[in-house]
């Protein structure tokens, strides 16, 4: 008896197997490269769980990469491997490369369509998406993690220095008369910054609507040159000389080396990512302010608006329309209003979507977290000009580290910011033309 009872059951199961199996294999994998660790990867990993407990279609397979420079270089040579993900993260200033990366791309706005996806490009704001669009408006890449720079204050180290506690210097010339109370009051560091290019130079640029390169910042061609060099810009990387020199700006590092000396409370003021604000709220044991850049008031029509910085999706060339469906899919999840309002509380990153900030807005949240709704309000007060819709160059990440180059020279004293500028644009140019010569 015991026996015959088991051959039903093995039978049974037999047919179950295969079944569940058959299953198994008709989920499509879709892999995910990107350049998120720590709390922010942890926060990616759990919009792919989600995503993928939602449905039993698709399986999105996340995978980091490091961090954005290796993620990209990543992405290239798994393309030229005939290996390439379904879709990379791929940091702004690698925009360009990845638009004259011929064939190897999928422009969103081609995928949605061909996936017959609800896709709806009126719906994202157009300050984030600008940077990632052609010039007749359609989306490349779809926006991911996009902040811009703001400025954080530590309201107990203005109290202690016999400022109001609530003051938001709106100028550059109102922020110098309190780094001169706060030195006098001892701070050993009234003021630091994270991202000095893309702080002091590419936002400042566009803060004043004046041009970092021509062509519309590279938005015009790839004939483009850079122009960083104008009055506004040496005016502005002088007057930082002039704070190092006098104690009232200590650089602290090309990256966000400065996030760890505002947190613990050693800077008292400091210009850094909206996105910041998480670690900041985490970490700080101090009330702070969060307040717009500053600007400089004699520069006509100034403050016009800042430009983002983060990292976009780009959709990568060479599979199956069922796959692409599947990422169609994803993208939309990820710009659903839940999820960016989620995402954009969770992180300090802009909402992609006008319905993201909206429901932010009804959940009170800005209310119950003064200033995060700065970045937002700073990057849409005003329509984009040339000037400010971003920044489009090749080689970008190199340039970049030119001018980190010389600008270190500036704050060390050993070159005036002029000629630091010039040389910066001297030697960034050259790239420029490889990159053009290159796409040709």
């Amino acid at each position: 008896m015991k026996f015959r009872t088991m051959i039903p059951a093995a039978t049974a199961l037999a047919v179950v197997l295969p079944s569940m199996i058959g299953t198994a294999q008709a989920q499509t994998q879709i892999q995910f490269w990107h350049a998120m660790q720590g709390r922010l990867g942890e926060l990616l990993n759990a919009q792919v769980e989600k995503f993928n407990a939602s449905q039993d279609e698709y399986e999105v397979v996340a995978a980091y990469k490091g961090n954005y420079s290796e993620t990209l270089n990543a992405g290239i040579a798994a393309f030229r491997a005939g290996e390439q993900p379904h879709l990379l993260q791929v940091f702004e200033v690698g925009t360009a490369t990845m638009m004259a990366a011929k064939g190897a791309i999928k422009p969103v706005y081609e995928m949605m369509a061909e996936a017959k996806a609800e896709f709806d490009p009126s719906a994202y704001l157009a300050a984030v998406t600008g940077y990632y669009t052609t010039a007749d408006g359609e989306m490349l890449s779809l926006p991911y993690n996009s902040s811009t720079p703001v400025l954080y204050i530590n309201k107990d180290a203005l109290e202690a220095a016999g400022l109001d506690p609530e003051s938001k210097p709106a100028t550059w010339p109102e922020v110098e008369e309190i780094l001169v109370k706060l030195k006098e009051s001892g701070s050993e560091c009234p003021f630091t910054t994270a991202w000095q290019s893309w702080v002091h130079l590419e936002n400042l640029s566009a803060y004043h609507n004046t041009p970092f390169a021509t062509k519309a910042n590279g938005f015009g061609g790839t004939d483009t040159e850079l122009a960083f060099n104008g009055d506004l810009q040496v005016k502005h990387i002088s007057k930082l000389a002039e704070w190092a020199k006098d104690g009232l700006f200590s650089y602290s590092g090309r990256r966000n080396e400065g996030g760890a000396r505002f947190r613990s409370g050693e800077c008292a003021m400091f210009t850094e990512s909206s996105a910041g604000y998480a670690g900041v709220k985490a970490e700080a044991d101090f009330p702070f302010t969060v307040t717009n850049l500053p600007y400089w008031p004699d520069v006509e029509g100034a403050p016009q608006n800042t430009i983002i910085g983060g990292a976009s999706l780009w959709a990568m060339s060479g599979h199956e329309a069922e796959e692409y469906s599947g990422v169609a899919d994803f993208l939309n999840f990820l710009s659903s209003a839940e999820i960016q309002a989620q995402w954009h509380q969770d992180t300090g990153y802009l909402p992609i979507t006008t319905a993201a900030y909206e429901l932010t807005k009804e959940q009170g949240f800005y209310e119950e977290n003064p200033g995060t709704d700065v970045a937002i309000i700073q990057m849409t007060g005003k329509a984009p000009t040339e000037n400010s819709k971003g920044i489009r160059l090749g080689n970008f990440d190199q340039i970049r580290a030119i001018i980190d180059e010389e600008l270190e020279a500036v704050w060390q004293g050993d070159k005036e910011a002029k000629a630091a500028l010039d040389e910066a644009v001297s030697r960034g140019n050259e790239l420029l033309r490889r990159f053009e010569q290159s796409t040709r």
